[in-house]
């Protein structure tokens, strides 16, 4: 295997990061030693058992086929080829990255113009470590300082092909932890797609997000292998697996997630979502928020469908988070409060929970520790008709005896919170034994209240 001896040399000569190394060693294990000209039938959507909140539009088949060209070097910027075969292929074509060709991209992509088109990746493509330049010229997407790599949106686009993406994190991982202020980009930007899918790749050692789904509707994403941890001392913070933002009718399925912070997170104006059969590992939980971080501003989380989840080793299981009505400061770059707004008919169903912190999580005082000042204040932001049901398993021990905690701000702006067929042991064998506050306990089936004594948020 010649082809596979000079790759793995000019990785290790030019960039000498273990991560990387780690990925491309995975993306290896199929490699042919010629490029291929195969092309991946486009992956069967089906949704299955549950339905989306609205049906999408079907997809026709594409024509033309166009292939992009690659320096194959691990160093130099693909970009231009990128570029090129996406314009020609725009409209009704199908543009390829051939198995057995590796990609660079070192320049902020704009996608955002795509129509009727299938991008079929089956090669490792990584993103150049360049932060300076990346930090001036990534797209800024608005919420949280988040920027993206790149923008993917039009109409009608396909993703697909089984390849990897390979965000290059570890240079930002540890640059992060000298630096909390630097913009580290999301690895997938899905931005202003109306009607699309994304299945069937590898997502590695994003810098922050490993998706952002921003004014997007009709999008779906199943088949997705997420992983990255740091190999340093520097955590891999705000790795979260999707984060959906003023979208509608988004679909994720029937996918595996590996990493430090929120499974998924449903963020700002976020409505008619189904999230079902994922595996996720090391997360922050499947969590609505947070919300309310931004004064003047009105968010929205609304019809959203969580089913047959399983979290391990995660601080969180089903959590809603919501900031409170006054200023508080998670961290140094993360500061909110005050805004108003609504989570209404949330569901999660079929949790199986192990070494998780809480496997029930819901607050009002996001960010803020001194829950005096937080119950002072209570959230301007309503949350109701909320039913979290059939959740089962292992707590960890951070918290033992407690399995969950369900504490609002205000028996004013929290009601309709059910939770039901809930089985939950913490080490010490203790079940079902939550923290509750300002909310109805008879609503919260065969859970066993403590009174709330101090925060642990």
């Amino acid at each position: 295997m010649r082809f596979q001896t000079s790759f793995a040399a000019v990785l290790l000569n030019t960039l000498g990061a273990t991560a990387t190394w780690t990925a491309y060693q995975e993306y290896l294990s199929g490699l042919p030693a010629h490029v291929s000209k195969h092309q991946s039938p486009r992956p069967a959507i089906t949704f299955k058992p549950k339905q989306p909140f609205e049906k999408f539009p079907k997809s026709p088949s594409r024509g033309r086929t166009c292939y992009v060209q690659s320096h194959n070097d691990l160093k130099t910027d693909d970009s231009p080829y990128i570029l090129d075969a996406v314009n020609k292929c725009n409209n009704g074509g199908r543009v390829i990255f051939p198995q057995g060709t590796t990609y660079v991209i070192g320049t902020a992509l704009d996608l955002s113009h795509l129509s009727h088109i299938d991008i079929d990746i089956q090669a490792y493509i990584q993103f150049s470590n360049d932060t300076d330049y990346w930090q001036a010229n990534s797209f800024f997407q608005t919420f949280q300082n988040a920027t993206t790599f790149f923008e993917l949106g039009g109409t009608d686009v396909n993703v697909y092909g089984g390849g990897m993406l390979d965000g290059n994190g570890q240079i930002w991982y540890d640059l992060y932890a000298k630096n909390i202020y630097i913009l580290r980009p999301i690895l997938f930007g899905t931005i202003g797609l109306q009607s699309g899918s994304i299945s069937n790749l590898k997502m590695r050692y994003s810098p922050q997000y490993y998706n952002f789904i921003a004014n997007s509707t009709d999008v779906v994403f199943q088949g997705i292998d997420i992983s990255g941890f740091s190999q340093s001392s520097a955590l891999a913070k705000n790795t979260d697996g999707w984060d959906t933002y003023r979208s509608n009718n988004i679909v994720i399925q029937n996918s595996v997630i590996n990493n430090g912070d929120d499974c998924v997170s449903f963020k700002p104006n976020s409505t008619e979502i189904l999230v079902q059969n994922l595996h996720c590992n090391g997360s922050h939980g499947i969590s609505v928020g947070s919300l309310g971080q931004y004064p003047g501003s009105y968010d929205i989380v609304e019809n959203i469908e969580v089913y047959n989840i399983s979290l391990s080793n995660a601080t969180d299981g089903a959590r809603i988070k919501v900031w409170p009505g006054t200023a508080s400061a998670l961290s140094g770059d993360l500061q909110g409060g005050g805004g108003s707004g609504r989570v209404n008919n949330i569901t999660y169903e079929d949790l199986s929970i192990t070494n998780v912190d809480y496997a029930i999580e819901v607050t009002q005082c996001y960010g803020q520790k001194n829950l005096t000042l937080c119950n002072e204040f209570p959230s301007n932001l309503t949350i109701t008709n909320v039913k979290i049901s059939n959740v089962h398993g292992t707590t960890s021990k951070k918290y033992d005896p407690i399995s969950g905690y369900v504490v609002c701000s205000s028996p004013t702006v929290c009601s309709n919170i059910t939770l039901e067929d809930i089985a939950l042991v913490t080490p010490s064998g203790v079940e079902n034994e939550f923290t509750c506050g300002a909310v109805d306990e008879s609503l919260l089936h065969g859970i066993n209240c403590t009174t709330l004594n101090k925060g642990s948020n």
